[in-house]
């Protein structure tokens, strides 16, 4: 279910003979690369054990609307912001009842209200009360309001009876989940990036770097991730947070990311470098710090590896993208960067004008041609080198 990849799904269990369905269902969204937390009413763990929930989900789960402990932390607000998608599985009468009239007397209502995501119910109860009147008015009243109602199935139920009322199958409700959703442009590949600048040890106190922020390969990650990708970020030494949904790998040196890239680029679909290795370590270490000589110091340098080189050249390997920063001929020395380390596709920029900056202007080169971005946040930027890299994977598997 690529459709549900890096999404927040809020499952509500209420006081239904099918809420043991719920472990299977969590362990569905779980496997198609969703995150779940879980709240319960009262009732529901009359049915299922929060302890259940809590080891399938790997979260805390709610239940309880005044609970200290969560209020200090995330909060009911906070939870109903949290998701994508709320599911309440299964909805008893009783809960839709109350739901439909607006009440917030426990957890799962105060959420329900609080929320602005997507709301979805799988109705489960007695052919009789699924039947009745005033189960009807209510289902229609949530329905108007932009509720999703998925189900019920029809069948023998647990009081011997026979008719609608049935909870559908988690796989059912997880195909009706995923149908909410749009699937990203990137929902079928795993990308591996690389961000932010490499330290080269002198000695254990001094180092040489360069200006590198690695906002850039940052919101690279967070766009890659919001169109459905399997992100990993390898990233040298920055002061940013770790976007959501994606798995971050820190390194200082230029030998440890490219270590930490050739760990992971099995499996991998697209390898965007957008970090600035250094070219140069010394080739020795000093470990102890030096001491200042008025005649001057001399450093002798070695090359570091060429890490995106290294990827370009794997027999089976992924589609791999590039980045220059320069200060002079910008797209004359991306044409030569593109074509001697054989990459598909090279973002060419002015490095004076980027580094550390929120914004970037970029010229996209490939072997045919080569076009502008406009000056825009680095985030617009990478939305349309994302679309550049699609629309490439698409021409080449098409040939």
């Amino acid at each position: 279910m690529l459709s549900l990849t890096n999404k927040r799904i809020l499952l509500g269990i209420t006081g239904g003979i099918a809420a043991y369905k719920c472990a299977e269902l969590t362990r569905l969204f779980s496997k198609a690369g969703a995150e779940v937390r879980v709240a319960m009413t009262k009732a529901a763990t009359e049915f299922i054990t929060p302890l259940t929930m809590q080891a399938l989900s790997g979260n805390r789960v709610s239940l309880d609307l005044l609970d200290t402990d969560a209020e200090a932390a995330m909060g009911h607000i906070e939870l109903a912001r949290w998701a994508d998608l709320v599911i309440i599985a299964p909805a008893t009468a009783d809960f839709i009842a109350r739901v439909s009239h607006g009440q917030a007397d426990d957890i799962l209502t105060t959420l329900v209200l609080a929320t602005a995501a997507p709301i979805a119910i799988a109705p489960a109860m007695n052919q009789a009360m699924w039947s009745d009147s005033g189960t009807q008015e209510n289902l229609s009243a949530l329905s108007d309001r932009g509720y999703h109602i998925f189900g019920p199935a029809s069948g023998e139920q647990a009081c011997g009876d026979v008719g609608p009322g049935r909870m559908l199958e988690p796989q059912q409700l997880l195909q009706h989940c995923g149908n909410l959703f749009d699937v990203g442009r990137f929902a079928s590949l795993r990308l591996l990036i690389t961000g932010g600048p490499t330290r080269e040890a002198i000695d254990p106190v001094r180092f040489i770097s360069n200006h590198s922020s690695g906002k850039m390969a940052f919101a690279l990650a967070q766009e890659a991730a919001a169109a459905g990708a399997q992100v990993t970020l390898v990233s040298g030494p920055v002061n940013l947070a770790t976007p959501d949904s994606v798995s971050r790998i820190d390194v200082e040196s230029a030998e440890d990311m490219l270590d930490a890239v050739m760990g992971n680029i099995s499996g991998t679909n697209v390898f965007i470098g957008v970090a600035a290795v250094a070219d140069y370590r010394p080739k020795q270490l000093a470990h102890e710090k030096i001491k200042k000589d008025d005649e001057g110091l001399t450093l002798s340098l070695i090359k570091n590896p060429d890490i995106i080189s290294e990827v370009a050249k794997l027999s089976k390997g992924p589609f791999t993208v590039g980045f220059a920063a320069e200060t002079n001929s910008i797209i004359e020395n991306g044409k030569q960067k593109l074509l001697s380390k054989k990459l598909d596709l090279l973002f060419a920029n002015n490095a004076t004008q980027s580094f550390n900056s929120d914004s970037i202007s970029l010229t996209a080169i490939t072997s045919e041609n080569e076009f502008e971005i406009a000056t825009a946040n680095k985030n617009v930027v990478a939305q349309e080198i994302l679309k550049l890299i699609s629309e490439r994977i698409n021409s080449k598997s098409a040939e």
